[in-house]
């Protein structure tokens, strides 16, 4: 195959992938799942499409639960509580494009980050997918993302502290133990783990 004939290939590929991929476009309802003037047609999508059921991943409302979800994360993308359920779903079933699902879980995440890459939770959601496939690099990198945006949010650094532990990098658990306890937050795991390993400082 001559050179130029296999590059326009590369090309093509990747062109095709980001068509399996697309940006958000913001309809109504619609758009960003953190602003006050967007969530107004929250309820219009909620209410029919992302039930009680379908977030606790006990059946869908108008099909399989990957197609009701997969309607709310295309409505608002940055639906932090259908972004973790579909998580979950792609999880459990051990299939990154869950059944009735319009892209893989990673699309959804990408979709998001595209649109409001500024939103900590979606970084920490994704941190928290990726920590699960044991993808323990990329999710550090995303998990930081969230605590460097969100540096108020008590749970965000518990949950870097117990990564970085994973990871024996026991000068920074310490540091997010100490932020993530200095704010009130409640669950000792950390606190354990570092008494565990011999790293706690009071």
């Amino acid at each position: 195959m001559k050179p130029y004939a296999f590059a326009l290939l590369l090309i093509c590929a990747a062109a095709g992938a980001a068509d399996d991929c697309p940006a958000y476009v913001k309809h109504d309802p619609g758009g960003d799942y953190t602003s006050a003037d967007d969530r107004q047609g929250l309820a219009v999508v909620e209410n029919f499409h992302f039930t009680p059921n379908v977030e606790r991943l006990v059946r869908g409302a108008t099909g399989a639960l990957g197609a009701d979800i997969s309607y709310t994360l295309e409505h608002f993308p940055n639906h932090h509580r259908a972004l973790s359920a579909m998580s979950r779903l792609a999880l459990r079933d051990r299939n990154r494009k869950p059944h009735g699902a319009r892209y893989t879980i990673e699309c959804f995440f990408d979709r998001a980050l595209r649109y409001r890459p500024d939103d900590a939770r979606v970084h920490a959601l994704y941190g928290s997918y990726l920590l699960a496939l044991g993808q323990t690099d990329s999710a550090l990198e995303q998990l930081e993302h969230s605590a460097r945006l969100e540096p108020n949010n008590a749970t965000a650094h518990y949950n870097l502290g117990l990564l970085y532990v994973k990871n024996k990098d026991y000068d920074k658990a310490r540091a997010s133990a100490q932020k993530t306890y200095g704010m009130g937050f409640p669950l000792p795991g950390l606190k354990h783990k570092l008494v565990a390993a011999g790293e706690w400082r009071e």
